[in-house]
């Protein structure tokens, strides 16, 4: 129970989850370009929130960030493009999919690409959501990062909680 079978309907909901997430990510990372100059601060909810422009030439919450290694942003680029050819590969090949799963993979796909066309055309990833509790910070992120935890949260449930 909960399984459907997927089709075409289910597979273009997923393609079209994927690009929603891909370009509201984009449009955000473009607007906090134009508008916030590299590492300036504005408050949005003292004490908890800002937005601030950063650019992450590492991985995921900053590691490798300040490695000098030539071969980092290939590497990256590399494994990212390897990883979602696996996300696609899953989402196609299984004809039985339960719809948080594709979800997921769908959330996980849009946002690992934005993330990746950063990578390709800039060299690094644009972040801008600062979380944050008196000197605690959480790295900053991007709506593509909020996606795929989103989405790895999906299929991790499941894992965890149904059959």
């Amino acid at each position: 129970m909960g399984a459907i079978r997927v089709g075409r309907f289910s597979r273009g909901l997923w393609g079209i989850t994927a690009v929603v997430v891909f370009v509201a990510d984009q449009v955000t990372k473009a607007v906090v370009q134009g508008s916030i100059p590299e590492h300036t601060t504005v408050p949005l909810l003292p004490h908890f929130f800002n937005l601030i422009h950063t650019n992450n030439a590492g991985a995921a919450f900053g590691l490798f960030s300040d490695s000098p290694a030539p071969w980092k942003t290939v590497l990256l680029i590399v494994i990212s493009g390897a990883l979602l050819a696996m996300v696609i590969a899953v989402m196609w090949r299984n004809q039985r999919l339960r719809w948080k799963t594709g979800v997921g993979l769908a959330l996980i796909l849009g946002g690992a690409l934005s993330n990746l066309f950063d990578r390709i055309r800039l060299g690094r990833v644009v972040d801008f959501l600062d979380v944050y509790y008196r000197s605690y910070h959480w790295p900053t992120f991007n709506l593509a990062d909020s996606a795929i935890v989103v989405g790895a949260g999906f299929l991790v449930f499941q894992l965890l909680f149904l059959e």
